[in-house]
């Protein structure tokens, strides 16, 4: 999701919610505790340079139960943060604490947002010699015991 059209959505809404990938709610007295530029600078496997640019915000749970962040009050945080941002409409990405931080996408479904997970891509499959299609999953055969002869050892 671009920004733009984070703040358009921000803008019809009475609350804000965020539903992670699992169908779970973030609670809903979360904070957001930044929200920036993240620049990523960086060469890929097949020796391309490349620079990536996201804004991107960090949703943080504490015990104050009661504390509620309205869609004007985060888009003032947004406005705020709109300087480092120059021109740009960059894609949002969404960190948030779980096991770990992790970073997601955003997506809309008409009522609250989504957490959206990642992936990790090849990014130069041609160098790599990686089709485009799926690899297929290679089965193992499990062996119900180990005898001699039997290769498993």
């Amino acid at each position: 999701m671009k920004l733009s059209q984070f703040k358009n959505h921000l803008s019809n809404l009475n609350a804000v919610d965020f539903k992670s990938p699992n169908g779970e709610f973030v609670p809903q007295h979360f904070h957001v505790t930044e929200f920036g530029l993240s620049t990523k600078h960086f060469i890929d496997c097949g020796g391309t340079i490349r620079l990536e640019k996201v804004a991107v915000f960090q949703l943080w749970v504490d015990n104050d139960l009661n504390h509620r962040l309205s869609p004007e009050k985060l888009l003032q945080i947004i406005a705020l943060s709109e300087k480092i941002f120059g021109d740009e409409d960059l894609d949002l990405e969404v960190e948030y604490q779980t096991e770990t931080v992790g970073k997601y996408g955003l997506d809309f479904n008409g009522k609250e947002f989504v957490l959206s997970a990642k992936q990790t891509a090849c990014l130069a499959e041609e160098n790599c010699g990686i089709s485009s299609q799926k690899s297929k999953p290679i089965e193992l055969k499990v062996l119900n015991s180990c005898t001699p002869g039997s290769g498993c050892c």
